[in-house]
C-alpha cells in the first residue's frame, strides 16, 4: 500500500518540468474494500498530477548532493561559421568548446560564434574553469571541513583560506527566495 512521501505546502523539485513547486493537494487513489490507497499522486499546480518518484524534497545539503552526482566535461563542436583555414590561429582550429552539464550530452554552456572568434583563448579558459568548478567546490568543502575539525592546529593563513572557502560554498549553495 502507498504512503504519502510529501505533505501539503511542502516545496518540492518537479523533475520532469525542471522547476520548484509547492504541493497544493495530495490525491490518494483508493480501491474498493482496500483499507489504504494503492497509490498517491500530488497536485503542484503545473497542469497534471505527479507521482512521488517525479518529485524530490529539499534536503539540508540540496545542491551538495546534486554536485556529487554531476560530471561536467568539455566537448568540442564543429565550427560551422568558419573553415579550418580561416581559424588556424584558434587553439583547436575548426572547433569550439561546449561544457556539457547534463548526462544526455545536450545541456550546458556554450558561447556565440562571434564571441569565440573575438577571443578564443579567453573562451577556452572559461570552458576549463566551468568544467572544473565542481571539483574546485569539493576541494573548498574539504578544506573547510579539515580546518573546522583541526582549528587549533591551523595556521592563520589556513584559517583565512577556510573562511574564504566557506563564503564561496555559501554563495554557491544559496537558494533564491521564492516569490
Amino acid at each position: 500500500m502507498a504512503k504519502a512521501e510529501f505533505h501539503k505546502n511542502q516545496r518540492v523539485y518537479v523533475g520532469p518540468v525542471g522547476t520548484w513547486a509547492v504541493i497544493e493537494q495530495i490525491k490518494p487513489h483508493w480501491v474498493k474494500d482496500v483499507p489504504e490507497p494503492i497509490r498517491i499522486s500530488y497536485e503542484v499546480g503545473l497542469g497534471r498530477d505527479f507521482k512521488a518518484n517525479e518529485l524530490s524534497g529539499e534536503s539540508r545539503d540540496g545542491f551538495a548532493d546534486q554536485a556529487v552526482k554531476e560530471n561536467w566535461r568539455i566537448s568540442r563542436a564543429i565550427n560551422k561559421w568558419q573553415t579550418v583555414e580561416e581559424c588556424a590561429n584558434h587553439p583547436f582550429p575548426g572547433t569550439f568548446p561546449i561544457v556539457m552539464t547534463d548526462t544526455q550530452d545536450w545541456g550546458g554552456w556554450r558561447t556565440p560564434g562571434a564571441e569565440y572568434d573575438r577571443d578564443p583563448l579567453r573562451i577556452e579558459f572559461q570552458a576549463r574553469i566551468i568544467a572544473s568548478s565542481l571539483q574546485l567546490l569539493r576541494i573548498a568543502k574539504r578544506l573547510d571541513e579539515h580546518i573546522s575539525r583541526n582549528s587549533i592546529d591551523a595556521s592563520a593563513q589556513m584559517a583565512e583560506l577556510a573562511q574564504e572557502a566557506r563564503q564561496i560554498i555559501r554563495f554557491v549553495e544559496d537558494r533564491p527566495q521564492a516569490d
